[in-house]
């Protein structure tokens, strides 16, 4: 099997495995000069011919991951369902300020311990 082969090979199993759509967390990129910061998520747009994931990042880059040279997992379902929750959140309060709302500290006594929570509320 030659080179190319292999490549193909290989590019058909991460095409497999990571579908356009895919959210991943990038553990560690190899990139000298201008690398995604680790911890950074991101959406796969597709894989090309030798394996090469290009992603579309949360931070607007969109540089592509190698695997083998980059390390990166697959957002777990529970993450995805947080992420989903947290878009949900920003969109119902989308247009207001952090002056907007109101936090009120509350103490409050539970199995003889002090606990600090918080209220917080939209003044309007």
């Amino acid at each position: 099997m030659n080179e190319y082969e292999r490549l193909s090979r290989q590019a058909k199993v991460v095409k497999e495995d990571y579908p356009p759509g895919t959210r991943i967390m990038l553990l560690a990129m190899e990139d000298p000069f201008a690398p995604v910061p680790s911890g950074t998520r991101g959406t796969v747009k597709f894989v090309d011919d030798i394996g090469q994931l290009h992603m579309s990042w949360d931070n607007g880059r969109s540089l592509s991951v190698v695997p083998g040279e980059d390390s990166f997992r697959k957002l777990t379902d529970k993450e995805q369902q947080n992420e989903l929750r947290l878009e949900a959140a920003k969109e119902e309060n989308k247009g207001y300020n952090l002056e907007d709302f109101t936090v009120e500290t509350v103490n409050e006594s539970v199995e003889n311990d002090e606990v600090e929570s918080y209220n917080i509320t939209l003044g309007m």
